[in-house]
């Protein structure tokens, strides 16, 4: 294992078993403001999230990222824009297993959440999706492809259940006190 890795492993440890369950929203905030690529200003992230590698999570402007939240980031980056709610327990992926490979070999992709999107309750985004601006994923939704802009989709796999206004003007600042 390469130095750089070694840092990474215990950079992610430290949050993921240590801080993320810190009830001092200044704290995890200062560290992840170090540790990702991005920590836009405004942004939140509650207790109980886990970043599989900080350094490939990109986060705009006044994001909610809410309890039980995982963000993998492995070998891929998972840029979100701004004003993005997730929901508890959501789970967004850039990495898995080819299961037709004869030697398990790893398949996934970069993950592009637009700006005003929502992603519901334990909605699991899969590998190299990209969900535009204003969407929603209904949640429990499984989104295994691209959303277009101001979609609705939900269920597993996720389709489109609906269409979403485009006029959009809000401008995120949820803070709970022991969030």
């Amino acid at each position: 294992m390469s130095i750089r890795s070694l840092a990474g492993t215990i950079l992610a440890w430290k949050y993921n078993a240590v801080l993320a369950h810190v009830p001092s929203r200044s704290i995890r905030h200062a560290y992840l403001r170090f540790w990702l690529g991005r920590f836009g200003a405004g942004s939140g992230v509650q207790l109980g999230c886990r970043f599989l590698n900080g350094r490939k999570v990109l986060l705009g402007q006044r994001n909610v990222i809410n309890f039980g939240c995982v963000l993998d980031g492995r070998v891929h980056p998972i840029a979100i824009g701004d004003d993005v709610s997730i929901g508890p327990e959501a789970s967004i992926l850039t990495l898995g297993h080819d299961p037709q490979s004869p030697d398990f070999a790893d398949r996934g992709g970069a993950v592009t959440i637009g700006d005003r999107a929502w992603i519901g309750f334990r909605a699991l985004v899969m590998p190299g999706v990209t969900i535009g601006e204003g969407a929603v994923i209904a949640a429990g939704a499984v989104v295994t492809k691209d959303v277009p802009p101001y979609t609705i989709v939900g269920g597993n796999p996720a389709r489109e259940i609906g269409q979403r206004t485009d006029q959009l003007e809000y401008r995120l600042a949820y803070r709970p006190w022991l969030g």
